[in-house]
C-alpha cells in the first residue's frame, strides 16, 4: 500500500455536544462534549488510517489548541509534520438540539498565517524524499495565505509525480484546478460556481463535470450529492451510487469520509470505480456516528458490499 500525505492549512479542535433545545438568552446546559482532531486534510488522514493505510498529516499548529490537536492526531495513530505557528488552532464546534434534531455548526476562520508560516507548509511537501504517490489537499485556506496556494501544491506535484486528490472550495479551488490535480471532489454547490451555471439535474452535472475533465482540471471528479448519493465520472466512465435506508445521525465529516475511503482505495491499487464504491461507503459510514466521530472501519466494510453503482 501506497503511502498518502495530507495537508490541511486550516485545521481545528472540532467540539460536539447537544443540549435539549438551542433557545437564544438563557443559559443552554450542554452534554459533556467530545473533542476531536479536524480540519479536512486530518479527518480525512483518520479515516484512511482506520481503514489501514500509511498516512503522513502536514498541517500549522500553535498556541494550547495546537499542542492538544497534536495530542489528538497522534491518539489516532497518525505521523505528523505539525508546523509551529504563532496563532492559535481554531476551535470549531457543532451543537445537537435534542428537541428537534437539528444540528448547528459553528465554523471559525482560524488564525492569519504568516508568509514564513505558510510557505513552510509547502516546503515540507517539496522537500520530503521520496515524493509521496498521492497527496490530498483538504479544507478552508486561513486569512492571508494566498488563493493559488493549492495550485503551488499542484504544480509542486506536478514535477514530482504525485498524484493530488483536492477537496476545497471557492477561490482556492478554481486556481487549483487551472493548474490541474489527479482528482477532485466537489459538492453541488461548488460545482455549480465553477461552471458558473445552474446545474439543475443529472446531465447538466455530467456536462460540467466532463468540461473540466476536457480542459485538464481533473482526471477523476467525485460529485458528492448528500442524500443523493454520489457521481464519478471520468475519460472512460460515469456512474451514480448511493446507500438508502440509513439512520442518518450527524452529517459532520461525510465529505472528508468519502475522500478518506476514496484515497485509501486509489492507494491500496484499487481501480476509480472500485475507489469511488469505497469512498461512497465511508461517506455514508460517518452519518452514522454522533458529531465528528466520522467512520468506522467495520462500518465501511460492511456498507460497501451495498454500493451498487449504475453507469449513466
Amino acid at each position: 500500500m501506497e503511502m498518502i500525505v495530507t495537508l490541511t492549512p486550516n485545521p481545528a479542535i472540532d467540539i460536539s455536544t447537544s443540549v435539549d433545545e438551542v433557545v437564544p438568552i438563557r443559559k443552554l446546559r450542554c452534554a459533556a462534549a467530545r473533542r476531536d482532531p479536524g480540519g479536512g486534510g486530518i479527518n480525512v488522514a483518520r479515516v484512511a488510517r482506520r481503514l489501514g493505510s500509511a498516512v503522513l498529516a502536514i498541517y500549522p499548529a500553535g498556541g494550547v489548541t495546537g499542542e492538544l490537536l497534536r495530542r489528538l492526531v497522534a491518539g489516532e495513530g497518525i505521523q505528523s509534520v505539525a508546523l509551529s505557528v504563532v496563532g492559535e488552532t481554531r476551535e470549531d464546534f457543532t451543537v445537537l438540539d435534542r428537541n428537534s434534531g437539528k444540528q448547528y455548526r459553528f465554523v471559525m476562520p482560524g488564525s492569519s498565517l504568516s508568509e514564513t508560516e505558510w510557505r513552510a507548509c509547502l516546503n515540507a511537501l517539496e522537500v520530503m524524499a521520496p515524493a509521496p504517490p498521492f497527496i490530498v489537499c483538504s479544507g478552508s485556506l486561513p486569512p492571508d495565505v494566498p488563493d493559488d496556494f493549492y495550485a503551488r501544491v499542484a504544480r509542486c506535484a506536478k514535477t514530482r509525480g504525485s498524484k493530488v486528490i483536492l477537496d476545497t472550495s471557492g477561490k482556492p479551488l478554481a486556481s487549483a484546478l487551472q493548474e490541474g490535480v489527479y482528482a477532485v471532489k466537489p459538492n453541488l454547490r461548488e460545482l455549480q460556481e465553477l461552471a458558473n451555471m445552474p446545474l439543475t439535474d443529472e446531465q447538466s452535472w455530467l456536462a460540467a463535470a466532463r468540461q473540466l475533465i476536457a480542459s485538464g482540471s481533473a482526471e477523476i471528479i467525485a460529485l458528492t450529492l448528500a442524500e443523493k448519493g454520489a457521481l464519478l465520472v471520468n475519460r472512460d466512465d460515469a456512474l451514480r451510487a448511493s446507500i438508502s435506508d440509513v439512520n442518518v445521525v450527524s452529517t459532520v465529516g461525510a465529505g472528508d469520509s468519502f475522500v478518506g475511503g476514496l484515497v485509501w482505495a486509489l492507494a491500496s491499487g484499487h481501480s476509480d470505480i472500485e475507489a469511488f464504491c469505497w469512498g461512497v461507503a465511508a461517506g455514508t459510514a460517518a452519518v452514522l456516528n454522533s458529531g465528528t466521530e466520522l467512520c468506522h472501519a467495520d462500518d465501511v466494510a460492511r456498507l460497501v458490499e451495498q454500493v451498487k453503482p449504475v453507469r449513466v
